[in-house]
């Protein structure tokens, strides 16, 4: 049973001022125009989590605009709920155009792949939660719907901390395997970090409480040391003529526990519980300052990481050093410029905020191909890519991702067809496949499949494969492997047919 705690939203009036800050003229109208539109659609409304759908609208929209995510993508975040709320769906499209109508429908798909997997991120393998995050990937046309998306689950989340709700744990296992790594990938740090610690806080509560109560029984300490060791950095880095903005790093509980798991090693062993971020003009000043902090601090080996020239997979940059510090305490240190900190808080979000003005964010070519390349790297491959033989191409885009009946995720290539999915699956399925249902409806064999869609196979009890299914013009196959097994089987049976005649 879900114990739901009355909330009193704000009405869309008192909603526009945070929902829509840092947009002004046209776009703040939009806000305006689409928190007044779905107000009373929302009315009286609850998600299948027990939340208010017009609660979670306004959590949802702080979010993006917490990561300065454009007009466009934060009124699509409020009109979340809308294509299923409306009775005419085209109504959408009608009052705020087909980008918007579109982003809202890509969260919806979304939705509906939650409802295609769920309970399934949990009892999968590693491999298959890859194929998962993919999927996600593959579905959308336009980033900023898997950021609303994760905006939304942040928001669920959130709600779960104030609510008891018995599937709580299985969202955070999910969020855990599939949501905050899309985050991290996408580099949005301040999404990341708190479905990370809400989902750490639900599946893990013993060792959530014991890191808060060592984090907050320490604090006084450590802020005070934390304060002594800006003065001193601050001090050595003005002799410099460097200007530089330095400040304590927040900790995140689950990226403490993480470190003190995977290094083995106590809580007060972790060099980022006491930490330090200096954010300065240019890339120069960066290797400035870390040079300030060696000479202050004795370097700690092997802890210190350049991604500055060389950046993670996620376009992150910054340079990462732990020290003993004052006291013979470790310190870890960052360093950044102000655009390395504004990819980092925001990721790819940040290239709508801070795009150059006047010209709208998809039009602009550059901008089209950081995303592009952005999504190739969003492939689930190895941290360290070899970012000299990537190319421009968003190799997602050739990929579709389909479920079996069981919710298990197959990848196919574009085009591929209920044929390839069966051999795929199976040679001997594949040489029995008589039809295919797609969410439930009889289709050609030669349909090509979409990513998202449910694919049962039709299958007889005994033979073998259509030579039609070879005729390149009808496209019944597209993969090598259906080609080659077909092939095989009638290889095979020609073979068996020349050894009988013989006899």
């Amino acid at each position: 049973m879900v114990t739901v705690v009355r909330l009193h939203p704000q009405s869309s009036a008192a909603a526009l001022g945070p929902v829509a800050e840092g947009l002004a003229g046209p776009e703040r109208a939009l806000i305006a125009r689409a928190l007044d539109f779905a107000e009373p659609l929302y009315a009286g409304q609850t998600l299948s989590t027990g939340e208010p759908t017009w609660a979670h609208a306004l959590g949802l929209a702080h979010n993006l605009a917490a990561i300065g995510l454009d007009g466009a993508g934060r009124a699509a975040g409020i009109l979340f709920a809308a294509p299923k709320q409306l009775k005419e769906p085209e109504q959408l499209r009608a009052e705020f155009g087909d980008e918007i109508a579109g982003l809202a429908a890509g969260v919806e798909k979304l939705y509906q792949l939650r409802i295609a997997t769920r309970g399934k991120a949990a009892l999968a393998p590693s491999s298959q939660n890859e194929v998962l995050r993919k999927m996600v990937l593959g579905m959308v046309e336009d980033v900023r719907v898997v950021l609303i998306r994760l905006a939304s689950r942040t928001q669920t989340l959130r709600f779960f901390s104030k609510n008891q709700n018995p599937e709580k744990e299985e969202y955070a296992r999910e969020t855990l395997d599939i949501y905050a790594p899309l985050a991290n990938r996408l580099g949005v740090w301040q999404l990341k970090w708190e479905l990370e610690d809400l989902s750490f806080r639900f599946l893990e509560p013993e060792l959530y409480k014991r890191i808060a109560n060592l984090l907050d029984g320490k604090r006084v300490e450590r802020e005070r040391y934390i304060a002594d060791a800006i003065a001193v950095l601050s001090s050595e880095i003005q002799k410099l003529g460097v200007k530089a903005e330095i400040t304590g790093r927040p900790k995140h509980l689950y990226s403490i526990w993480n470190k003190m798991r995977n290094k083995a090693v106590d809580f007060d062993e972790v060099y980022d519980v006491r930490a330090l971020r200096a954010i300065v003009p240019e890339v120069k000043d960066c290797y400035a300052v870390l040079g300030v902090v060696h000479n202050l601090w004795a370097p700690i080996p092997r802890e210190f990481d350049d991604y500055i020239s060389r950046p993670k997979g996620n376009l992150y940059q910054s340079l990462h050093t732990a020290v003993i510090g004052p006291g013979g305490k470790t310190l870890e240190v960052q360093i950044r410029t102000e655009a390395m900190h504004r990819q980092a808080e925001y990721g790819v979000a940040a290239h709508w905020r801070y795009k150059e003005a006047g010209k709208p964010a998809r039009a602009e070519g550059a901008f089209d191909e950081k995303i592009a390349w952005l999504r190739q790297l969003l492939a689930w491959r190895d941290e360290v890519a070899d970012w000299g033989k990537t190319t421009k191409q968003a190799k997602l885009d050739d990929t579709v991702y389909v479920l079996t009946p069981q919710g298990k995720v197959i990848d196919l290539p574009a085009g591929a067809t209920p044929v390839d999915f069966a051999y795929t699956l199976h040679t001997d399925l594949g040489h029995r496949c008589r039809g295919a249902k797609v969410d439930g409806h009889m289709v050609p064999l030669d349909t090509p499949l979409q990513s998202g869609q449910r694919v049962e196979i039709v299958a007889a009890k005994s033979g073998g494969p259509s030579r039609d299914w070879l005729n390149a013009e009808r496209k019944f196959v597209t993969t090598t492997r259906a080609r080659h097994k077909i092939r095989q089987w009638f290889n095979a049976k020609a073979l068996a047919e020349t050894v009988a005649e013989g006899r």
